[in-house]
């Protein structure tokens, strides 16, 4: 396998149902992905092309190969790299509501036990404690670097809303994007929803326990590493979204939004109004949304 093997790249947006769509993609035996993100383009572009190369499956029998990295939006150098190593590459983007995105993130900081209660002080535009939170919905930015490296028929930008309304057609989407033939779309699309309500390791357990994590994980699927953890496991309580701080956040990316929808030529203002009615995030983060860790 060679470099200009590699036909397309999920490039992100982080919390935007990226690995619903990498698994969907991977349901075909004509698609060749490797399944962890490798990231090579951002955090592991010292290792090189072999080592790149190695992470995919066979080849032979397939008829298109990639893989997706969600760090390629957001790192600065990221689109430099792949605009060197492989020119004509085609690039999937799937993003999401900035804000919605941003709380996502932090709740799954939170279960992971890596962040604190308090939503203000990491998700304040003013004084993050933690700027990923915020930074990462920074598409139009991001996007930018893209599009002055590669033609714009090399891009698809889909969006998180239609996994949710029509899987099935943006699956097809995607696929037709890719140069996959119609009579070979999957017919398995895998579960759009996790529940979150499913019971967990308290978020301070998980720090506690967090130095034995690469030594308990071959045991997970054990019976009786089961039955202990469901006998600690509770049912996780996300701190609700301010409405300030939603606002404050809104603001804050209008900017951005502007730019993403000239960018793309696509309206995205309706990111910036709440509905009327329109339930919280906070109010279905404990219900389901799309795959837990995408």
């Amino acid at each position: 396998m060679l470099m200009k093997d590699i036909d397309f790249l999920i490039i992100g947006a982080t919390k935007s149902a990226t690995t619903w769509l990498q698994r969907s993609l991977q349901a075909d035996p004509l698609v060749s992905m490797p399944s962890p993100e490798l990231h090579y383009f951002s955090r592991e572009f010292s290792k090189g092309d072999d080592w790149y190369l190695s992470q995919f499956p066979p080849h032979a029998d397939t008829l298109t190969a990639g893989e997706k990295s969600n760090s390629y939006l957001e790192d600065p150098e990221a689109a430099d790299r792949i605009a060197s190593k492989l020119p004509d590459v085609k690039l999937v983007v799937q993003l999401r509501n900035p804000v919605e995105r941003a709380y996502s993130d932090y709740c799954m900081w939170y279960r992971r036990g890596e962040v604190g209660r308090d939503v203000e002080s990491y998700l304040d535009p003013r004084s993050s404690r933690n700027a990923r939170f915020v930074s990462l919905g920074l598409y139009g930015r991001q996007l930018r670097a893209y599009y002055d490296r590669f033609p714009s028929d090399h891009i698809l930008v889909t969006f998180y809303e239609a996994v949710l309304t029509e899987p099935e057609q943006h699956l097809a989407t995607v696929r037709s994007f890719l140069g996959l033939p119609a009579e070979q779309s999957v017919s398995f699309i895998p579960g759009k929803v996790k529940d979150k309500s499913t019971p967990m390791l308290r978020p301070g357990l998980r720090r506690l326990f967090r130095p034995a994590k690469s030594v308990v994980a071959p045991f997970r699927d054990n019976p009786f590493f089961r039955k202990v953890h469901a006998a600690f496991a509770t049912e996780i309580r996300y701190s609700p979204f301010p409405d300030s701080v939603r606002q404050r956040l809104t603001d804050h990316y209008a900017p951005d939004v502007e730019e993403l929808g000239r960018l793309i030529g696509r309206d995205l203002t309706a990111w910036l109004h709440r509905p009327a009615g329109r339930r919280t995030v906070a109010s279905r983060i404990s219900s389901a949304e799309v795959l837990r860790e995408t």
